[in-house]
């Protein structure tokens, strides 16, 4: 049985978060702290009116556990008798790095994955901003991860070792991708590696944000390029008054010398079909600014940039689905690298909504309920059911 732990009029709440979400997405000249603290108030609604009491069912097992020092939340199907071994999956939460909660906001959808895939699902409570910033949250994702790769660890839980995929979404699907590449890459030494990867319209470069997504949906409620901008500062721990050179890619300009090794991992002129860049202008940044990557080294950090990876490390890659919304911001982050790993001769899944919109998956619970959040959520468990 699931209890909401609230009891407001849902109509006063469903207008209360539009309002703050109004506010927050129309507000462009937010400063560091001003931004911090919309990120907290935020987070706050978010983990409050969709916040759902965790108890055990005849369905699923809910447990709280930690794993190499962080929080996940485990959910698991109930044993047929027969003891035979579960598929998994491990999923990291969306949220900007800043937001949402495995015990809160992707309760729901953690649960709905565990009864249709009969499969044990771990969501990983990693650490967010302002509390933390990158690497932390990798590494919180990274630990968690080997943990329950390891034998014991999944026969603890009955997990069938073959049978693993890693997934996420938004920027979950940046720790996702990030951390599959470091448990297939050839220094570690795990004797288990995951399946498959899932990846739900992630965001995956800081590089450039005049791409012909960033461009056509640069106003797109949800998450406007500002605000994934200021997302990127929080998460990097740099300063908003780097803001507008990040905005016109004075970072990887072409005079930026750290940046020439990896402008062509992301030329999006060669990875991008031509339905794509409609109404797109050329913006190419002859001289910029070295300094900018010399104080955020991370903008070139392939832990924080999955798309800047090497040839090698996408040829490790699992078979992959990716999920990408038309009308979103981080459209072609997902299908620039689908179609590197397609070259990299990983079997890949790209499941493009054409009506769809960044985070739509999470709004299947009133009061934040749409229709293409079941449609593409029924999309993905379909995938992974026929798949895992």
């Amino acid at each position: 049985m699931w209890l909401h732990q609230w009891q407001p009029n849902k109509l006063c709440a469903r207008l209360l978060i539009d309002v703050f979400l109004s506010r927050f997405q129309t507000s462009p000249g937010v400063s560091c702290g001003n931004f911090n603290h919309h990120l907290i108030v935020l987070n706050y609604l978010i983990c409050t009116f969709d916040k759902l009491k965790s108890v055990s069912s005849e369905d699923i097992k809910i447990t709280d556990a930690v794993f190499d020092g962080v929080e996940v939340r485990v959910f698991e199907p109930p044993a047929k008798g027969d003891e035979s071994l579960k598929r998994s999956v491990v999923y990291i939460h969306g949220g900007g790095w800043a937001l949402a909660s495995a015990s809160s906001l992707y309760n729901n959808l953690c649960r709905i994955m565990a009864e249709s895939l009969n499969a044990v699902v771990v969501s990983v409570e990693y650490r967010l901003v302002p509390k933390v910033w990158f690497p932390e949250q990798y590494h919180d994702a990274l630990r968690a991860t080997r943990h329950f790769l390891q034998p014991d660890v999944l026969a603890e839980y009955s997990v069938d070792p073959s049978r693993i995929a890693i997934s996420g979404d938004s920027a979950g699907g940046n720790l996702a991708a990030a951390v599959c590449q470091q448990v297939t890459s050839l220094n570690e030494d795990l004797p288990v590696r995951p399946k498959l990867q899932a990846l739900i319209y992630p965001v995956l470069q800081a590089f450039d944000f005049n791409t012909p997504s960033y461009q056509q949906n640069m106003n797109m409620p949800v998450l406007p390029r500002y605000v994934m901008i200021n997302y990127w500062i929080d998460y990097i721990n740099g300063n908003y008054d780097l803001a507008h050179e990040l905005l016109i890619n004075n970072h990887t300009a072409l005079n930026v010398g750290r940046a020439l090794s990896f402008r062509a991992r992301l030329n999006w002129t060669s990875l991008l079909p031509p339905s794509f860049k409609k109404n797109y202008k050329p913006v190419v940044q002859s001289t910029g600014t070295e300094a900018i990557v010399e104080r955020l080294p991370a903008l070139l950090d392939v832990r924080a940039m999955p798309l800047l990876a090497d040839d090698a490390t996408l040829a490790r890659q699992p078979p992959t689905y990716m999920l990408i919304c038309e009308n979103d911001v981080l459209r072609d982050d997902g299908a620039m690298y689908a179609a590197r790993l397609e070259r990299a001769g990983v079997p890949v899944t790209l499941d493009h909504f054409h009506d769809c919109f960044h985070g739509c998956m999470i709004f299947t619970v009133w009061p934040t309920d749409f229709s293409a959040g079941v449609q593409t959520r029924n999309s993905y468990i379909k995938w992974l059911d026929e798949n895992l």
